[in-house]
């Protein structure tokens, strides 16, 4: 199967079965999004895996009781950095630069450069940012499962900030963004399973500048 072809299948499954995905090929999903391009590499957000049905009870109640919450395997909910700071900012340059063994100085000028850019904004405007880096990962992720024939729900239908108390974020410094519900579509029972897949005209959708 090609990419196309897997994009093709997958849909926002509305139901789900309840069979559990091994947790081999959940990996990979997370693998998917944790190789996902950032903005200068930053990677400001961060999975928080769920798995716990105590746990998914009390994420559906605060997601408008959607049954995908409970009914999936594996819930993967993005939470992005709640601002950017300079101790953020150096932690990632220090990472890179022991990775790739050079001095840590090597990319001062860039990193004081993102720095100075950063630091003075408001964090509601650096949040937008890091948040939209989530969703880069978060694409990568659907598009991943789509390949390995796993469903994938993103949902953003949820009261972030009761969600940010339950998992204990602001402690982290993070903010939820959206989850994606991992699991098999239930064929008995989704009203939107078989349905074609109906998208703009592609002669509205793409734009060329010839």
């Amino acid at each position: 199967m090609n990419l196309l072809d897997s994009l093709r299948w997958r849909y926002a499954t509305k139901k789900m079965n309840g069979l559990a995905i091994p947790q081999d090929q959940v990996d990979k999903i997370i693998e998917a999004a944790y190789l996902a391009p950032t903005s200068s590499g930053l990677q400001p957000f961060r999975i928080i895996e769920v798995t716990n049905s105590d746990l998914k009870e009390k994420i559906k109640a605060i997601a408008f009781d959607q049954s995908q919450i409970t009914d999936s395997s594996h819930l993967l909910i993005f939470a992005a950095w709640d601002n950017y700071t300079t101790e953020r900012i150096n932690g990632v340059f220090r990472h890179t630069a022991l990775e790739r063994g050079m001095p840590e100085d090597t990319l001062a000028d860039y990193k004081n450069k993102l720095i100075t850019s950063y630091t003075p904004r408001d964090a509601r405007d650096n949040f937008e940012h890091t948040a939209r880096q989530a969703y880069i990962g978060l694409g990568t992720a659907i598009a991943a499962a789509a390949e390995l024939r796993i469903d994938a729900t993103p949902m953003e239908g949820f009261e972030a900030a009761d969600l940010d108390t339950l998992l204990g974020l602001p402690e982290k410094g993070l903010k939820s963004v959206t989850i994606l519900a991992l699991g098999y579509r239930d064929e008995a029972n989704d009203w939107l399973v078989g349905m074609k897949k109906v998208r703009t005209p592609k002669d509205e959708f793409l734009i060329r500048l010839n």
